[in-house]
């Protein structure tokens, strides 16, 4: 989907993103005070990503949350498309998913989509997206997931499970309808014209409703998958969408793997992240200090506040006084990259030695075809 300002597909985001106008074209709903209040109440507690509208939109999650408070339990499931390594814009949806197995006791299951990557990057090997796949599940892990009650669906390994819930879905798509969401042509590989099929199979792996946290862009395969469901007897997927993370150049686009300089990795050694922040990361402040002081910098756009706002700054007063501090002018530029570092690299400190360990955990997430 498209305006002459921005570009929000499941594999193409450019420009500044007009989220009032996504909204309008994707046709969700904005999360409203109701809802909040709402999880609130359910959960004992509001996620600061909820709090900051970093999480904006959904599609029917007052169906889930009704359903839930009358004792119907629903299920999670999200993903990733394994081209690269992980980077920290993969992390937003996986830990807030983490959050909501926590607080509603629910399943998980976590699909990647190898196939997928391979029809859509000419220069990717089955091989590759494969490699990736095991590579991104580890970072996936190491946020504390229990194998209990979460399970990784590779969908190469796990076709057998997968093939007859997408032959079902697949039966009921045309390709009208994939050319009108998506705008394939008769050059598109067939390999993607089927993969929405694969993609809304995990939605029906239990008897139960879905709720999916996701990025904004993957929700054209969600839009099919709900038009799909009721023709096959299935409730249809409740979502919740979040914002995109924007790349280290900001403003604009998004976070993306296989841009090395845009993109800070979950695998960075401490002094990568700082040489990627100090060089990269577009900056709301003035041309110089002299004017910095005297105007103040624009949070708005800095995209080291943002990483902060979206996701590594939990804490609303200390957000609120870096917020300050940088818009009036008494923090410069530098001072707020320099807490923007310290915050990451102590984050992935962490999570490399829980990466680690999740090198011998894995095969007890692996989701054995039944």
């Amino acid at each position: 989907m498209s305006t002459e300002d921005f570009v929000v597909t499941p594999w193409h985001v450019e420009g500044e993103i007009d989220y009032d106008k996504l909204i309008k074209q994707f046709g969700t709903e904005r999360i409203s005070d109701e809802i909040l209040a709402r999880i609130k109440k359910n959960t004992g507690e509001d996620h600061f990503m909820l709090r900051r509208g970093v999480f904006f939109s959904h599609r029917e999650l007052n169906r889930v949350l009704e359903d839930y408070e009358k004792g119907k339990k629903f299920f999670l499931y999200t993903g990733r498309g394994p081209s690269g390594h992980t980077h920290i814009g993969h992390l937003v949806p996986w830990v807030f998913a983490k959050w909501l197995q926590d607080k509603f006791d629910v399943n998980m299951y976590f699909q990647l989509t190898d196939d997928e990557k391979f029809y859509a990057k000419a220069e990717l090997t089955l091989e590759d997206t494969r490699k990736f796949a095991y590579e991104n599940a580890l970072d996936f892990i190491a946020l504390g997931f229990k194998p209990k009650n979460t399970k990784i669906i590779i969908n190469t390994r796990n076709i057998q499970t997968l093939y007859p819930i997408a032959a079902q879905v697949a039966k009921k798509i045309n390709f009208s309808n994939t050319k009108g969401v998506f705008g394939f042509t008769n050059e598109t590989n067939i390999g993607m014209i089927f993969y929405t099929s694969l993609q809304s199979a995990p939605c029906f792996i239990e008897d139960k409703p879905v709720l999916i946290p996701l990025g904004v862009d993957q929700d054209p395969h969600f839009r099919i998958t709900r038009d799909v469901a009721p023709k096959i007897g299935k409730p249809k997927p409740a979502l919740i969408h979040n914002i995109m993370i924007p790349a280290l150049e900001g403003p604009g686009g998004k976070m993306s793997a296989s841009s090395e300089n845009g993109t800070v990795y979950t695998t960075d050694s401490p002094s990568t992240v700082k040489k990627k922040i100090n060089k990269y990361a577009f900056s709301g402040g003035q041309p110089d200090v002299e004017q910095h002081r005297k105007l103040g910098g624009n949070p708005d756009v800095d995209v080291s506040y943002q990483y902060l706002r979206i996701f590594f700054e939990p804490d609303d007063k200390k957000l609120k006084s870096i917020h300050d501090d940088y818009k009036s002018g008494k923090m410069l530029t530098g001072e707020l990259k320099g807490i923007l570092i310290e915050k990451i690299n102590s984050f992935l400190e962490v999570h490399q030695e829980k990466r680690e360990t999740a090198k011998d955990q894995i095969k007890q997430f692996l989701f054995e075809n039944k």
